[in-house]
């Protein structure tokens, strides 16, 4: 056997062989179809009326308590797990006991899936258990996973390493069955949000995610080459210009949950790849859209846990409406003292040094007064809070406020101090579009990297006509961490990115050998974890010793076995 593998994985293997050579298929090709689940059993089963008399259930093999002519082991499906009660004169009723004492106690293992067959009945302590008749091997685990043991409630080496669980979801999902409803509190977010936008008659579409000009956002894109045409192309940093089009062309109301791109850092709350909801609706503004948002959250906080009252990172935090409302300008003055009105960008620069607020050369007066509000009040914003009224250079696809020429009519919503959705009375005046976008460029010839892009096909959609209009995107993933109770995106993304693994550099065979170790030991002590000289030198010889003896004995390598004093050298670098 290649010692490429573990002891068990090479044990695991043999077993597949043993059942294939007793005529079992390890990995059937019929469906099997299952009558009940372990949820569904738990909550409806009735002794009195001695129901589920005859039931199919299917999941994986998760701890077995062997014993000698019947034995318990635990199944799980998607939906939880119970007891399984399996006896040698059930499954075996002709005599021949290899189903039972082979195939049942040494050729399964934990993590195999199995189909059982049988009824319903809790055991003399009360357990609910299904007392098996008939069983079906449905796959073969032939990799172990990671043991998890519990004892009078507590859990003893849980598989907690935040690497490992995001790099290897399924296994997270397997050993840790709770991560799951996070994620049917996800699904249950986004059908909440459905089944509102669909009452009010708007229509759920889709947008291209590969754009010729990435534009709805400031942020610096993804990009991409589409060889036929033998152009560059942009991953979507927004759905916004796409869904504006729409209302140009008739719709009403439209609403998109999409896939956004944005090539920037990660940290806990943000992903280069994260999913957003936009939606657009005709003769609508900002004001109408801050009702439409608080209403809205409050139904999903209460679709998904039964109350508007959260704990979010310690905090409470109550989805109730109506949320709080304050400017943009009146939040700066109350935190910092400092009135933004009317000022130019050398004196908001000027008010940056004197706040030490961190800036650099290409901000414009935008990402100036951003650069304030970010430090000194975003973090204040415990409870649902509107921001409203945003300077006007903060907002390039946004309407000019009719009252303040100087602002614009947008909003965002701020929970537990970050910002959870943004939204505005859209900008449909194509001439006011055209020089925004204009003043966009001269801040990307400065050197910003996440001005917005001229789109000159938005422009000429606008051209022809756009009504008044309200949109506001809100993206997903943040208000699941909030829904969920979650500190990191990485816990609400089946699969988030993550950095190359990082593999341990191996010393070559040569390194191994200058210090006396036969050529032929070097893959066997590096198969057993020992990749560098140096990892030898905090190692006890007489234990490292009788490890080497024991794995070439297990492995049947047939090696010479090395001398004690032969292996203290090793260990000594000598």
């Amino acid at each position: 056997m290649a010692i490429e593998l573990s002891e068990q994985e090479q044990l695991r293997r043999q077993s597949l062989k043993a059942l294939r050579d007793l005529g079992i298929e390890p990995y059937p090709a019929a469906r099997y179809e299952v009558t009940a689940t372990a949820r569904e059993i738990a909550e409806n089963y009735d002794e009195t009326k001695q129901n589920y008399g005859e039931v199919r259930i299917a999941g994986r093999i998760m701890s077995r308590r062997i014993m000698g002519s019947a034995s318990f082991f635990e199944l799980q499906d998607h939906t939880g797990r119970i007891q399984i009660y399996i006896r040698r004169d059930d499954i075996c009723p002709e005599g021949d006991p290899t189903l039972y004492n082979t195939v049942f106690k040494k050729l399964l293992d934990i993590g195999d899936f199995v189909g059982v067959e049988g009824f319903a009945f809790r055991t003399n302590t009360g357990e609910l258990s299904v007392h098996c008749r008939r069983f079906t091997v449905l796959s073969k685990s032939i990799r172990p996973l990671p043991v998890v043991k519990e004892k009078d409630g507590r859990t003893f080496d849980a598989f907690t390493d935040p690497e490992v669980r995001y790099r290897q979801r399924y296994l997270d999902l397997i050993v840790n069955p709770q991560v799951k409803e996070v994620f049917v509190k996800r699904a249950k977010i986004m059908a909440t949000m459905r089944e509102y936008f669909n009452e009010k008659g708007y229509v759920e579409v889709e947008t291209p995610i590969l754009q010729p000009i990435p534009g709805g956002a400031s942020a610096r894109p993804f990009i991409t080459h589409h060889n036929s045409l033998d152009i560059d192309l942009y991953l979507r940093i927004a759905t916004e210009l796409y869904l504006k089009k729409l209302i140009v062309g008739g719709f009403d109301g439209v609403y998109e949950f999409g896939k956004n791109f944005r090539n920037e850092g990660m940290d806990r709350t943000h992903n280069p790849e994260f999913t957003c909801m936009e939606i657009y609706v005709a003769y609508k503004d900002y004001l109408w859209m801050m009702e439409f948002t608080e209403r809205m959250l409050e139904r999903v906080a209460l679709a998904v846990n039964g109350t508007t009252e959260l704990t979010i990172d310690g905090r409470e935090v109550s989805f109730k409406a109506p949320f709080r409302r304050l400017t943009m300008t009146d939040a700066i003055r109350e935190k910092t003292g400092y009135d933004i009105t009317g000022q130019s960008e050398e004196q908001l620069r000027e008010a940056c040094k004197r706040l030490n607020v961190e800036i650099d050369e290409t901000m414009g007066k935008g990402k100036l007064i951003d650069a304030i509000f970010g430090q000194y009040c975003e973090e204040e914003l415990v409870q649902p809070t509107f921001i409203t009224d945003y300077p006007i250079e903060m907002s390039p696809l946004c309407k000019r406020h009719r009252s303040n020429p100087d602002l614009t009519e947008r909003f965002e919503l701020f929970v537990n101090g970050k910002e959870l959705c943004n939204a505005y009375s859209e900008l449909n005046d194509p001439i006011d579009q055209l020089e925004r976008f204009q003043e966009q460029l001269r801040l990307s010839e400065k050197g910003d990297d996440e001005a917005m892009f001229i789109d000159m096909d938005f422009v000429r959609a606008l051209e022809f006509g756009m009504p008044t209009c309200s949109g506001m995107g809100i993206g997903i993933d943040r208000l699941t961490m909030f829904m969920t109770g979650q500190p990191s995106i990485q816990d609400v993304l089946f699969f988030p990115q993550m950095r190359p693994e990082k593999k341990a550099v191996a010393d070559p065979a040569e390194a191994y050998t200058a210090i006396g170790v036969p050529e032929e030991w070097v893959p066997v002590i590096q198969k057993m974890g020992y990749v560098t000289v140096e990892s030898l030198r905090k190692l006890a010889p007489g234990k490292f010793f009788n490890d080497l003896c024991g794995f070439n004995k297990k492995n049947k390598l047939g090696l010479k076995a090395p001398s004690m004093e032969e292996v203290k050298g090793w260990c000594a670098g000598e």
